[in-house]
């Protein structure tokens, strides 16, 4: 497991808070929803925008800046939920081996390199197979499935 970690930018944050409020109003962004996860200390919910990706027929979540607090409150809690408007989805999170991600990562910079591109530094959907299995294990990747408590 990797350490790695991009601490957002103040453009970041500000980028962050619109995608969230539109997704939470109905209207995301590009298939956006919003993440809510329990706290792994507080218990509390927690909430990030998150960009959902589906690969053969699978979903996944993929953490462009590594492992950060959202990673690590999913880790714990093995569960959480997608929010759009006023719309629920829970399910539950697997985190996935480093050798299944390429696919993953692939498919995630052809569909959201536009917004997460900066995030994979000399890295893009046309790298070989064996760039993507380099970079693999500083890229978190949960498949999610319906269901979970929440």
């Amino acid at each position: 497991m990797s350490e790695r970690f991009v601490r957002p930018s103040r453009l970041d944050g500000v980028f962050n808070a619109v995608v969230g409020r539109l997704t939470r109003l109905g209207l995301p962004l590009a298939g956006s929803r919003v993440l809510a996860v329990r706290g792994r200390s507080s218990g509390e919910w927690r909430t990030t925008p998150v960009n959902p990706l589906r690969v053969d027929g699978d979903r996944y979540l993929v953490a462009p800046r590594g492992n950060a607090q959202w990673v690590r409150n999913l880790r714990a809690a093995g569960e959480g939920e997608l929010r759009h408007g006023r719309s629920v989805e829970r399910f539950r999170a697997q985190e996935i081996p480093d050798a299944e991600k390429p696919p993953i990562l692939r498919a995630y910079l052809q569909a959201w390199a536009w917004e997460v591109g900066r995030f994979f530094e000399g890295v893009d959907k046309n790298s070989p197979d064996e760039r993507l299995a380099d970079i693999a294990p500083g890229f978190p990747v949960f498949r999610i499935r319906p269901g979970g408590r929440s």
